[in-house]
């Protein structure tokens, strides 16, 4: 397979800064990052955190399928991919995709289409938890 591919399912914490460092970018132009961060509120009220259910052993596997798809799609280099599980806090990381591509164009067409398909396939239930209790959000991711 062409490129490298990086996967991580992170219970704790995710830095996506030491994600990037591990994505190999040789012969890159371009690397374009998307983290997703907890909000701090929804319609006015204030968030605690977000709470990530997921089917550990297709996690890594679904995430590692999307960003072989996406390098052999859009021909980028390499892919490095993370979602947090468990509670995660407002304002801390979620997600984190990297994306290293000779040129930036495929680069952001990857990445956007990476989050995209991570939140429509990915076995991943949320939690909402506000003051006001707690709603399970429907869909995936």
């Amino acid at each position: 397979m062409a490129g490298n591919v990086i996967i991580e399912a992170a219970p704790e914490a995710l830095d996506a800064q030491a994600l990037l460092q591990r994505l190999d970018t040789e012969g890159c132009g371009s690397i374009v990052s998307f983290v997703g961060i907890t909000r701090d509120n929804d319609d006015g009220e204030a968030v605690i955190a977000l709470v990530f259910d997921a089917w550990q052993e297709e996690l890594t596997a679904t995430l590692r399928r999307l960003a072989e798809s996406a390098i052999a799609e859009f021909g980028v280099h390499g892919v490095a991919m993370a979602h947090r599980t468990g509670q995660v806090l407002a304002g801390e990381n979620i997600v984190a995709i990297h994306v290293a591509s000779p040129h930036r164009r495929e680069g952001f067409a990857a990445c956007s289409w990476l989050i995209d398909e991570l939140k429509a396939s990915a076995p991943l239930w949320k939690k909402e938890v506000k003051a006001s209790g707690e709603t399970w959000k429907s869909g995936l991711g």
